[in-house]
């Protein structure tokens, strides 16, 4: 975590002193300051301080790849943003910077304006980006209704919201499954300047794809069989609002072309028409997947991603939410509660234990569920165990203290009731990238394939494993069962 009295400069990060001082000069005329490292060493040394949020990193160092610099950083409490720069314009390139946590890249040559724009908006980023530091300052409430919680990951939601929501930018809000997402995008509309204006959802997925262009941009009389009569679209009906697309990754590849020329020109086409209107809406849209690996396997187009990625948004699991889930349990059976005219007023303490334990993979939508059915099915004044149709295979001890033994070169990981056990040999005179893939292949192991519960005992968000995991894949460093692991 970037310290308090940490600067806002950027660091150049370039070998070549005429180059890193041509982006210096540059930055400096639009009140840019910046500090320049020539080597990868240099620069690590200088990121350790914790007093950089911003970094420009050529990938070509004398004594090692920037990525690498990026993969060292990654997982440590520092937030900063990076900005690739290569001179490798190839997809792979770029795709392999944003997997490894790149913001953004530049390719050379690039024009003086990219440079600036690009540094203007992961300063922005970086700005927004919020940490324990700032959640302590004091905001403990949501910013707006529709909100429950008081957990760390959702003051972060909160701040981030407050700070996007006058923006015109678009925002990518990811998460899986039930985390909130139209909620949270509802709520960037109601605290903007936009909010006496339409708020218009589209779920991507529910619509069948020979009707969303129409839906979305809308058909003149007679453009295809059905349209009797001529018929606005979500864009235009939107205008001067929000338009939110859930479930974008779902869009055929084909629309989505078109949605990259409307975001370009701000003009809309409805369908059979020849004739564009212009439009003033801003874009909000979300998915349950990961937009980076829909990008690699060709399924969504890259120069839309980056168009649509320039504000994300990543929501919690319910699981990572800690005492989240009693807050909403408890507002969720107030509700139903008097909907139902049943009497409960609590949760006993042995439902909250279940609850705090569970792993909820369908997230707020499941917890919403089991809520309602508990209050129509029962009767009583307090919420109990047996109310809950719960998959108990998903039980997890969260709140188990997990840690990490290591001894004369074996590391074991180890649970209070040792039901989690695994030791691995490691050989010293591996890389660091090795040794660390071996440790964290041996917990997702220990935990029986379970990444939410191995980013518990490593102290590593789920997001970073799965990232890590890829990239070994992609590189053809996946370990085979290795023969040094003993259950």
């Amino acid at each position: 975590m970037v310290g308090a009295n940490a600067t806002r400069e950027v660091l150049i990060v370039e070998d070549t002193l005429s180059m890193a001082l041509m982006y210096q000069q540059h930055l400096k005329k639009s009140g840019i300051s910046s500090k320049i490292c020539q080597s990868g060493s240099l620069a690590l040394t200088e990121l350790r301080k914790g007093n950089v949020e911003t970094v420009l990193l050529d990938l070509q160092l004398p004594d090692m790849n920037g990525l690498d610099i990026i993969q060292e950083m990654d997982g440590t409490d520092h937030n900063i943003t990076f900005i690739v720069i290569t001179a490798n314009g190839s997809v792979n390139t770029a795709v392999d910077a944003m997997r490894a946590g790149a913001y953004d890249f530049l390719i050379k040559p690039f024009p003086t304006e990219k440079l600036l724009t690009t540094v203007k908006n992961a300063l922005e980023r970086t700005h927004l980006k919020t940490t324990l530091q700032l959640l302590k300052t004091g905001l403990k409430t949501p910013p707006v209704p529709g909100f429950i919680g008081e957990s760390g990951p959702m003051l972060a939601v909160y701040k981030m919201i407050e700070n996007i929501a006058n923006s015109n930018a678009a925002v990518f809000i990811t998460g899986e499954s039930g985390t909130g997402k139209e909620v949270t995008a509802q709520a960037i509309h109601k605290v903007s300047h936009r909010r006496d204006a339409p708020f218009i959802a589209l779920n991507c997925a529910a619509l069948p794809e020979n009707l969303i262009e129409s839906e979305i941009f809308g058909h003149v009389k007679g453009a295809f069989t059905g349209a009797h009569e001529a018929r606005k679209g979500a864009a235009s009906q939107a205008n001067g609002g929000t338009l939110f697309l859930d479930e974008i990754c779902e869009m055929d590849i084909n629309l989505q072309a078109k949605i990259l020329r409307f975001l370009q020109t701000g003009q809309v086409k409805r369908v059979g028409s020849d004739w564009s209107e212009d439009v003033d809406v801003r874009i909000v849209c979300a998915t349950n997947r990961n937009p980076m690996v829909e990008v690699v396997e060709k399924r969504f187009r890259e120069d839309l991603f980056y168009r649509l990625d320039v504000l994300s948004i990543e929501l919690p699991p319910l699981s990572h939410r800690g005492k989240d889930v009693i807050l909403l349990a408890e507002s969720f059976l107030k509700t139903y509660a008097a909907e139902e005219g049943k009497h409960f007023t609590s949760i006993s303490p042995d439902a909250q234990t279940l609850m705090l334990d569970y792993h909820w993979p369908g997230n707020i939508r499941e917890l919403q569920n089991a809520i309602r059915k508990a209050a129509v099915v029962y009767d009583g004044v307090e919420l109990e165990p047996h109310m809950f149709s719960l998959n108990t295979a998903s039980v997890t001890p969260q709140r188990d203290n997990y840690q990490l033994v290591g001894l004369a070169g074996e590391t074991s990981v180890v649970t209070p009731q040792q039901s989690l056990k695994t030791t691995v040999t490691i050989d010293i005179h591996q890389p660091m990238m090795i040794i660390e893939q071996t440790i964290i292949e041996a917990v997702i192991t220990s935990c029986n394939g379970s990444i939410p519960k191995a980013s518990q005992i490593l102290q590593l968000s789920p997001s970073t494993i799965y990232r890590k995991k890829e990239v070994w894949i992609k590189e053809g460093n996946a370990l085979k069962k290795p023969s040094s692991l003993v259950g």
